[in-house]
């Protein structure tokens, strides 16, 4: 058993399923819980896909790269997270309780991990906690659902114009007057993020600038021609 005084509740308090919990809350739900404390390398692999999860992971420190295995063989790019956030946090209290993908640390991480039974008892002891608990998840089938609707698409340029179209929607929700801005994945990123080839992704995107339905200049993007990326879906 670690003590309770290992844990920085300044971090935890900036995680999704902790912040909705006083400081005073913090001390009483986390005292003399039973957790481990986790420290990975650059290149470490934090679970593997198919490993039973029996802890809830949260990452404190660092960021980690999930990817899964597909039925071809090749890889598929998940996410990226940073800290301060859970890990596969919806795969605790399912009946099939095995880690979905890799999660490899992409820099120094600290990782505290506590017992499923423990995670319980914090349920009983703070309703918040709980609900953030079930919010954060909620959002996260909404993610991996987006998710899937792209691995469905057959085509690059389909998956190109669904990832487009994603980051456009999250610009107007700011303002609907901005078409303009920055990919928050590189080329290579992206195209592990679509299971294909860099030459492949970049050639599409060179096409649909040719086609005058984007301008791209490096990571920067304007959408010139909503409509042909949405007919793209189809």
């Amino acid at each position: 058993m670690i003590t309770d005084s290992m844990i920085n509740k300044e971090e935890l308090s900036q995680c999704p399923v902790c912040k909705a919990i006083s400081k005073e809350n913090m001390d009483y739900l986390f005292h003399n819980m039973k957790f481990r404390v986790s420290k990975y390398n650059k290149g470490d692999i934090i679970a593997r896909q198919g490993d039973i999860c029996k802890h809830l992971y949260l990452l404190v420190k660092g960021a980690v790269a999930t990817e899964m295995i597909t039925e071809s063989g090749g890889v598929l790019s998940i996410e990226n997270i940073k800290a301060v956030r859970p890990l596969a946090s919806a795969f605790l209290f399912a009946e099939n309780n095995r880690f979905p993908v890799d999660v490899t640390a992409t820099e120094e991480s600290t990782v505290i991990t506590i017992a499923k039974e423990e995670v319980i008892i914090l349920f009983q002891k703070d309703a918040k906690f709980l609900e953030s608990y079930i919010r954060y998840n909620s959002d996260k089938t909404q993610f991996l659902s987006n998710k899937l609707q792209m691995v469905t698409i057959k085509t690059i340029r389909g998956k190109l114009a669904n990832y487009l179209l994603e980051q456009l929607a999250k610009c107007h929700s700011i303002s609907p007057a901005i078409n303009t801005f920055y990919m928050d994945k590189n080329q290579t990123e992206l195209s592990k993020y679509f299971g294909v080839t860099r030459p492949a992704l970049a050639r599409i995107l060179g096409e649909l600038q040719q086609e005058e339905v984007i301008l791209a200049d490096r990571n920067k993007i304007t959408i010139l021609n909503r409509q042909a990326l949405q007919n793209l879906l189809g």
